[in-house]
C-alpha cells in the first residue's frame, strides 16, 4: 500500500521501535520548531514571527531549552520585543487594578480568593507557549492519522501489535482519540488490544528496572545487563513521556 505524505511521520515513529512513538514525534517536532525560531533561517529577525512569539511567549521548559540551544543573539531579539509588549500590558494591568476585599470566611481561614486580576493576567500568560501550542496543533493531526492508519492499514496494525506501547501521557491522549475517531465496534476491538500491549510493556520495563537494581548486587556483577542498562530513562519516559537522558539540543 502506497504511503500518503501525511502518513510518513507516524510510520517512521512506529518503525523507530522506541518506548512511545508519540514521544518520538514530539521530540522531532520540538527540535524543528526550535530550528525555525532560532536556527540559521533567522526567522527571529522576521517581525511576523516575533509577533507570534510575543503573543504566546514560552513556557519555563522551552525557555530553558532555547537557552541551551545556543543562539544568544536570537534569544536576545525574542526577549527584546517580548519585554516591550509585556511591560506595556503590565502597566495597563497595574493601572486598572483594584485590590479585592477578602470575605470574612477567607480572612478566618487564611485563604485568598481567586479574583485577583494580576494573578489572572499572569496565569493566562503561563498557559501559552509558542512551541507547546504549535506542537499541540501537530499532535491533534498525529492522533487523527494514527486512527486513520489503524482502520485502513493492516501493516500499521502489525506495527502496533509488535510495538512497545506508549508512555502514560500520550496513552491518555490516544484513549481520548479512540472515543473520537472510532465507532462503538471499533472501540470494543481497540481497547482490549492496547490494554494488552500496555500491560505487557509496562511489565517488560518494570522487569528491566528490577534487573538494573539486581546488577548492583555483587553476586550479579558478572551477569549480563540484558536490556536494563538504560532502564532508568526508559522507565521515566514510560510514566511521564519525553527523553530524560537526552543532551541539550544545540544550534547546528
Amino acid at each position: 500500500m502506497k504511503e500518503k505524505l501525511y502518513e510518513i511521520p507516524l510510520n517512521d515513529a512506529m518503525d523507530a521501535d522506541e518506548e512511545c512513538p508519540f514521544c518520538f514525534l514530539e521530540r522531532k517536532a520540538e527540535q524543528e520548531l526550535m530550528d525555525f525560531v532560532l536556527g540559521s533561517c533567522a526567522s527571529y529577525m522576521e517581525s511576523d514571527t516575533r509577533e507570534r512569539t510575543d503573543q504566546a511567549g514560552f513556557c519555563r521548559l522551552h525557555q530553558k531549552k532555547m537557552f541551551d540551544y545556543g543562539n544568544a543573539l536570537g534569544n536576545g531579539w525574542i526577549l527584546k520585543t517580548y519585554y516591550k509588549k509585556l511591560i506595556k500590558e503590565m502597566k495597563e494591568e497595574f493601572k486598572d487594578f483594584t485590590p479585592g476585599k477578602a470575605s470574612l470566611k477567607d480572612r478566618l481561614t487564611g485563604k485568598t480568593g481567586n479574583s485577583n486580576s494580576i494573578h489572572a493576567w499572569i496565569a493566562g500568560k503561563e498557559k501559552t507557549c509558542y512551541i507547546c501550542d504549535r506542537y499541540s496543533e501537530r499532535y491533534e493531526r498525529y492522533v487523527a492519522t494514527f486512527f486513520h492508519l489503524y482502520k485502513k492499514d493492516p501493516a500499521f496494525r502489525e506495527k502496533l501489535n509488535h510495538g512497545k506501547g506508549f508512555c502514560f501521557h500520550h496513552f491518555a491522549g490516544l484513549c481520548s482519540g479512540a472515543d473520537q475517531y472510532l465507532n462503538e465496534a471499533g472501540r470494543k476491538e481497540f481497547y482490549p488490544l492496547v490494554f494488552q500491549i500496555m500491560e505487557q510493556n509496562m511489565e517488560r520495563v518494570s522487569g528491566d528496572i528490577d534487573w538494573f537494581i539486581e546488577k548492583f548486587d555483587y553476586l550479579n556483577r558478572e551477569g549480563d545487563w540484558k536490556q536494563s542498562k538504560d532502564a532508568l530513562q526508559r522507565g521515566m519516559q514510560k510514566i511521564r513521556g519525553g527523553y530524560p537522558a537526552d543532551p541539550a539540543y544545540k544550534l547546528k
